[in-house]
């Protein structure tokens, strides 16, 4: 369990919705190229437009087990997996660094926020385009993206699907994602009840260090 969680903070994606669909017409590479540089503008303008969300979700990790829970997320860089009653475990997004803090053990370990491909999800400011590109899935419901940094293979991969949604923010809705790290360990997060733009104080994404006194930040 606590594998998977340390593969969430530092990656992160899923598998699209299942079920048959009539596949597009063929297209031209032109036409494929303009579609996907279309998608990426709408998956830019999907981050920078949300800025809160909350969410249940459920995380799956490379042996089928299931884990539930919440999501709050405050843009900038701010978010928060509060894991299903009985795990005592713990992921804050604070605007710099994400931290799993574990309360069984009382152990604490951050890593920086640009050092996860999370950040492709929680850094508005970033310039998705750069370090993505589209997934064809033959289903033109739904938009992936899949983000990696070529430079840092060890930070590893995030997918993110959307359903397209007219009613969403850019016309999507955030269906999930799917991380692999760099030994090709997979984790799914799937996202349910979204609602967006609630306000959320700063103060949720605090969270109570369960080290004895005195130990330094980050030990």
């Amino acid at each position: 369990m606590k594998r998977a969680l340390t593969t969430l903070v530092t990656l992160t994606l899923i598998a699209g919705p299942t079920g048959a669909s009539a596949l597009p017409a063929q297209n031209t590479p032109a036409q494929t190229a303009l579609a996907a540089n279309s998608d990426i503008a709408h998956v830019s303008a999907y981050i920078r437009a949300v800025r809160t969300l909350t969410a249940d979700f459920s995380q799956t990790d490379r042996n089928g087990q299931t884990l539930t829970g919440k999501l709050t997320l405050k843009q900038p860089g701010r978010i928060r997996f509060q894991y299903q009653q009985g795990v005592p475990l713990l992921i804050v997004g604070d605007g710099k660094s994400l931290t799993m803090i574990d309360y069984e053990v009382r152990q604490v370990q951050r890593w920086p926020i640009g050092s996860s491909p999370l950040g492709a999800l929680i850094d508005p400011d970033r310039d998705i385009g750069r370090f993505s590109k589209i997934i064809q899935t033959g289903d033109p419901r739904i938009v992936t993206v899949e983000a990696r940094d070529p430079k840092r293979p060890e930070f590893g991969t995030i997918t993110l699907v959307f359903n397209r949604n007219p009613a969403g923010p850019a016309g999507l809705e955030l269906y999930g994602w799917v991380a692999r790290d760099a030994q090709s360990n997979r984790t799914a997060v799937r996202l349910y009840n979204h609602a967006y733009g609630a306000a959320i104080p700063d103060s949720a994404f605090r969270w109570r260090d369960p080290r004895p006194m005195g130990r330094p930040p980050g030990k």
